[in-house]
C-alpha cells in the first residue's frame, strides 16, 4: 500500500463543488488531491445539465417546426430521429468533457486519483492501494437519484435521470414518476419528441414548490404537448408494464423514469471515522461556512441539503476551499440564489417567491402578464407571466418569471435582489426593446406608477407643476 501520499486539502467528488474547490485551492500554492470514483465532470456534465438541455433543444427544434403554422408557415409531417437527437446530446457532452477532464486538473495543478475514497479517521482516507493523510478536506460526493419503496419496483426495469441516457429508441409509452423540474424537463421533452408520456405527481400541482400561477402555466403547457397529466396521485403498486394508483386506477407504459428526488452519496465513505454528522436523510451537517462537524472537514455542493444547483454547487467549492485553506470565514449567502426549470415555459425564481411572499405581512407582488409583453405578443407566446416581490420600501426581494428564456432573464433579478435595489432603480435602467426583459422591467415602471398614483404623492405632484407653470407665466410677462 502506498503510504507516502499527504496534501493540504483533499476532494473528495468530481463534479463542480469538487472540481471548483480543487482549482481554488491548487491556485493558492496548496498541494491538493482530488479522488474521484468515475469520471470528473459529475452528474452536471454527464447525466444533468448539459443532456437534458441538449435533449431539450433538441424537443424545441421539432415544436418550432409543428407550430409553424401560426405564423403561417407550412412544413410536412416532423419525423424525429431518435438516434441522431442522442447523437447530438452526447456531442454535447463530448464538447464540454475536456474543460472538467483529470488531464485539466493536471494542469491547474491538481493531483488526480481515481478509486473510491474512505475515510480510515479524522485525517485520513484509503483509495485502493493508496493511504492518503490531509490537513483539510472537502466532501463533494453530490447526489442520486432517489428510488421509492414503491412495491414491485425491484422487479422493474426502471430508468433514472442516471440512466435513460443509454436509450437507443424512442420510449412508445413513457411513465414518469415525479412531477418536479427533473421530471417535467424529461417529460416534456420526449412528449415533443414522439412518445406518449404520462406523468404522475403525488402534489397538487406539478413543481409543488412553485407559485401556483407557475404550476398553471406548465400545466396548460404540459397538456398542449399531449403530457397525461395526474396531479395528487400516488403509486400503490408496479410491474413491469403497468403502474396501479392507489384510487385503483391502472397506468400502462413501456419504460418508466424515476424521478422523485435525490438522496445524498454519504452513506458508503465512512464518515462515522472521520467523525463528520449526518442528519436523518443522510446530508451532511454543516454551518454558515460549510464545515463539518470535523473541523478540519468541509463539504460542498449537493451532500449538503442546500439547493441541489450546479450554480450552487460551484460556489460552495469555493467558498469551503477557500476558507479551509486562507483561513477565511465566508458564510453561504442563500438570498439570492436563483433556481430555473427548463421546462416550456421556463420557470425561474430568485429570493423570496410569490406564494411565500402572500404570507409574510409588509410584502407585496407586483404581477404583469405576458398577454401585455411586447415581444410575447410579437412570439404569440403570450401565456407567460412576471411577479416582482417587494418590501415596504419597495425593494425587489424575489422575483418569479414564466416564459421563454426566463433563465436569462433572472440574472437581473438576482443582482437587484442581491444589491436591495428599489424598482424606481430598475425602471430607471433603460432597457432594449423588445425583449423579455421587458417584463421586470415593466412590473418595476408599474410598481412605480402605482406609488405616484397615491394621493399624497399626487397632489404633491400637482403643486410643484402649479408652481412650475406660475414660475414660467411669471418670466414670460417679465420678458
Amino acid at each position: 500500500m502506498n503510504t507516502g501520499i499527504t496534501a493540504d486539502l483533499m476532494v473528495i467528488g468530481g463534479g463542480t463543488a469538487g472540481i471548483v474547490a480543487a482549482k481554488t485551492a491548487a491556485s493558492f500554492g496548496s498541494k491538493v488531491v482530488l479522488v474521484e470514483r468515475d469520471r470528473t465532470g459529475g452528474d452536471c456534465l454527464w447525466t444533468g445539465c448539459v443532456p437534458s438541455k441538449a435533449l431539450i433543444a433538441a424537443a424545441a427544434a421539432a415544436t418550432a417546426v409543428r407550430r409553424g403554422s401560426a405564423f403561417g408557415i407550412s412544413a410536412a409531417d416532423v419525423t424525429v430521429d431518435f438516434s441522431q437527437v442522442m447523437q447530438h446530446v452526447r456531442g454535447a457532452i463530448t464538447t464540454i468533457a475536456p474543460v472538467d477532464s483529470p488531464e485539466a486538473l493536471t494542469a491547474a495543478g491538481v493531483s488526480v486519483i481515481e478509486g473510491a475514497a474512505r475515510f480510515t479517521g479524522p485525517r485520513g482516507v484509503t483509495i485502493g492501494e493508496h493511504r492518503i493523510s490531509f490537513a483539510q478536506a472537502v466532501l463533494a460526493t453530490g447526489a442520486a437519484p432517489t428510488v421509492p419503496p414503491l412495491p414491485g419496483l425491484a422487479a422493474v426495469d426502471y430508468l433514472t435521470s442516471e440512466t435513460i441516457w443509454d436509450l437507443t429508441e424512442l420510449p412508445r409509452r413513457l411513465l414518469v414518476l415525479g412531477g418536479g423540474s427533473v421530471g417535467c424537463e424529461l417529460a416534456q421533452a420526449f412528449a415533443r419528441l414522439g412518445s406518449q408520456v404520462t406523468i404522475v405527481e403525488s402534489a397538487q400541482t406539478l413543481v409543488p414548490r412553485e407559485d401556483p400561477a407557475a404550476a398553471a402555466a406548465l400545466n396548460a403547457a404540459m397538456i398542449s404537448d399531449g403530457v397525461d397529466v395526474h396531479t395528487a396521485a400516488t403509486g400503490a403498486s408496479i410491474t413491469e408494464g403497468t403502474l396501479t394508483l392507489v384510487d385503483g386506477r391502472d397506468i400502462r407504459f413501456d419504460r418508466v423514469l424515476i424521478a422523485v428526488g435525490r438522496t445524498p452519496r454519504t452513506s458508503s465513505i465512512g464518515l462515522d471515522a472521520a467523525g463528520v454528522a449526518v442528519d436523518e436523510r443522510g446530508y451532511v451537517d454543516v454551518d454558515a461556512q460549510l464545515r463539518t462537524s470535523n473541523p478540519r472537514i468541509w463539504a460542498a455542493g449537493d451532500l449538503t441539503g442546500h439547493p441541489q444547483f450546479t450554480h450552487t454547487a460551484g460556489m460552495h467549492g469555493s467558498l469551503a476551499a477557500t476558507n479551509a485553506i486562507l483561513g477565511l470565514r465566508r458564510t453561504v449567502a442563500q438570498t439570492g440564489e436563483p433556481r430555473v426549470t427548463f421546462t416550456d415555459p421556463e420557470i425561474a425564481v430568485v429570493g423570496i417567491d410569490p406564494r411565500t411572499a402572500r404570507r409574510i405581512p409588509g410584502l407585496s407582488v407586483q404581477t404583469l402578464a405576458h398577454t401585455h409583453l411586447d415581444r410575447a405578443i410579437a412570439e404569440a407566446d403570450t401565456g407567460g407571466l412576471t411577479q416582482l416581490v417587494l418590501d415596504r420600501k419597495h425593494r425587489i426581494v424575489g422575483a418569479s418569471i414564466v416564459g421563454p428564456r426566463a433563465g436569462e432573464t433572472i440574472g437581473e433579478m438576482v443582482l437587484a435582489v442581491n444589491q436591495g435595489l428599489r424598482t424606481r432603480t430598475l425602471a430607471g435602467a433603460t432597457h432594449p426593446y423588445p425583449t423579455y426583459n421587458d417584463g421586470p422591467w415593466n412590473a418595476s415602471i408599474a410598481d412605480v406608477r402605482s406609488q405616484l398614483a397615491r394621493p399624497v404623492v399626487s397632489r404633491s405632484i400637482a403643486g410643484l407643476a402649479r408652481l412650475r407653470r406660475y414660475w414660467l407665466r411669471s418670466r414670460s410677462r417679465r420678458s
